[in-house]
């Protein structure tokens, strides 16, 4: 009965997460920034892996955001450019659409962890 209960308990925690992980050095919560990502409406504007929302294209799809090559079309893609970009888009580009959603420090962070991890 003891190893019955150890498999169905094994098997209920491997369907816990997504499995992805950021990449190494990157900091911040991705279960937290899974929920910030929604909590500050992000999914009103882009499609972003795991957090349900309308399919709309007005911002780029947030799918493999860790494998791309650069941020807004001029930012080197690491976390600090990404953090930047959440908290403040319009430093970077004066003419963005995106809004500034007043994301803190931390909340962007975990944000940009789970985005990396995608």
């Amino acid at each position: 009965m003891t190893r019955i209960v150890l498999l169905v308990l094994a098997l209920l925690l491997s369907g816990c997460g997504n499995g992805r992980k950021p990449p190494a050095g990157v900091l911040g919560d991705p279960e937290a920034g899974k929920l910030a990502l929604s909590q500050y409406a992000c999914q009103a504007c882009h499609i972003i892996p795991g957090v349900t929302g309308s399919r709309i294209y007005v911002g780029r799809p947030l799918d493999d955001l860790g494998r791309r090559r650069f941020i807004a079309g001029t930012l080197p893609n690491d976390q600090a450019n990404l953090v930047r970009w959440i908290r403040d888009p319009q430093s970077v580009d004066p003419h963005t659409a995106m809004p500034n959603m007043g994301v803190s420090e931390k909340d962007a962070l975990d944000m940009s962890a789970y985005l990396l991890g995608r």
